[in-house]
């Protein structure tokens, strides 16, 4: 009986995983990316005519059952349920056993390529919206004990109704409290302009704040449409760091120099020592909070890092231009539905301009 009540309850937690459909089901219209954990197609369910995401995960050559990563991937989608996070529509499967498909909604964009295509910037107001929309998945992960593990602007997905949708969650994993042991915590993981200074520095125990640093680069990247520390390889990533933001010490963040790869950053980083960071002069017509708030977010101790509900209440999303309303965005071309870009018409309003231009007086 009780076998009975436990199985009722999953289904009503997790209503896509009931019983899986065929792949069939779907037709495949265009492939829109390949990672590591899978590949992505857009495609057209056949009963309903909708257009979906589908991610077909790599299996072929695993020899130890289902791969860790789309488990985590799968059981992190459905235990993260939110409004920033894409949804997971059901779980289909091929002709065989190593044919298994994550359904997903189709989103237009990813923030990556609209940040290399579009003509003008985002908004001081459209910024505010989007850093929000990150944040409030980025807390919902952190308060279910998730980190992510892998948030950069090609993971962060966007429609044409200005909503930002929180994907790829390949390298996401639970954490405890207190920390898991050394051996368990892998320092491989976060795409290397993303990657915050505790894991440059070879640390085997971090937490929610190497989440947070990766949000204070997009957020460096939302405002300058370029990333902001784009390293070639990790010592020089490093280097990049400690250039804009000062290399640390002992006082700014205690345990830094014990850390396994300090002594040898350190020996090479004496042509570059000093202790001021550049962030003012690098955003030069950016607000004060909003100096403010990326700082907290770069700041290179952990533990003194902002987190994600405590940004949610940072004086910029509360200072003048107030966060645009997602139904104000423009509507861009989708790279992903092989749309062509669109020219503007002669006529078109210019208030996008007039705003961008009025910021930057």
């Amino acid at each position: 009986m009780d076998e009975e009540v436990a199985s009722q309850h999953d289904s009503a937690k997790y209503p896509s995983l009931q019983g899986c459909r065929s792949v069939s089901c779907y037709e495949r219209l265009n492939q829109i990316e390949e990672g590591s954990y899978g590949v992505v197609f857009r495609a057209r369910d056949r009963l309903t005519g909708e257009i979906v995401a589908l991610k077909k995960l790599k299996m072929d050559q695993e020899k130890n059952g289902f791969p860790i990563t789309s488990l985590r991937e799968i059981r992190t989608l459905m235990e993260a349920r939110h409004e920033n996070v894409v949804r997971v529509r059901e779980i289909v499967v091929g002709d065989t056993l190593t044919q298994i498909f994550i359904v997903m909604d189709f989103i237009e964009h990813d923030l990556k390529t609209l940040l290399q295509t579009q003509t003008m910037p985002f908004l001081a107001s459209e910024i505010k919206t989007l850093l929000h929309q990150l944040l409030s998945a980025t807390a919902l992960l952190h308060r279910n004990w998730i980190i992510h593990r892998d948030l950069k602007t090609s993971n962060l997905l966007m429609n044409n109704r200005g909503q930002i949708k929180l994907a790829d969650f390949g390298l996401a994993r639970m954490y405890g409290d207190p920390p898991m042991d050394e051996e368990e915590m892998t320092q491989l993981v976060v795409t290397l302009w993303y990657r915050a200074p505790e894991l440059l520095l070879g640390t085997k125990r971090y937490d929610t704040a190497i989440d947070i640093w990766s949000v204070g680069c997009i957020f460096a990247e939302l405002i300058n449409k370029e990333p902001l520390f784009c390293g070639k390889n990790e010592t020089d990533q490093i280097m990049k760091i400690f250039k804009l933001l000062g290399q640390p010490n002992e006082d700014v963040w205690p345990g830094f120099s014990k850390l396994p790869n300090a002594k040898t950053v350190l020996g090479s980083s004496h042509s570059i020592a000093q202790p001021f960071s550049k962030l003012r002069q690098t955003f030069k017509y950016s607000t004060e909070n909003c100096i403010d708030l990326l700082q907290k977010m770069l700041t290179y101790d952990p533990e003194k890092r902002i987190t994600a509900e405590q940004a949610l209440q940072h004086p910029y999303f509360f200072e003048s231009p107030p966060p645009a309303h997602p139904d104000t965005f423009g509507s861009f071309p989708s790279v992903a539905a092989g749309e062509r870009k669109r020219n503007l018409s002669p006529d078109a309003p210019h208030e996008r301009l007039a705003e961008y231009l009025d910021a930057r007086r």
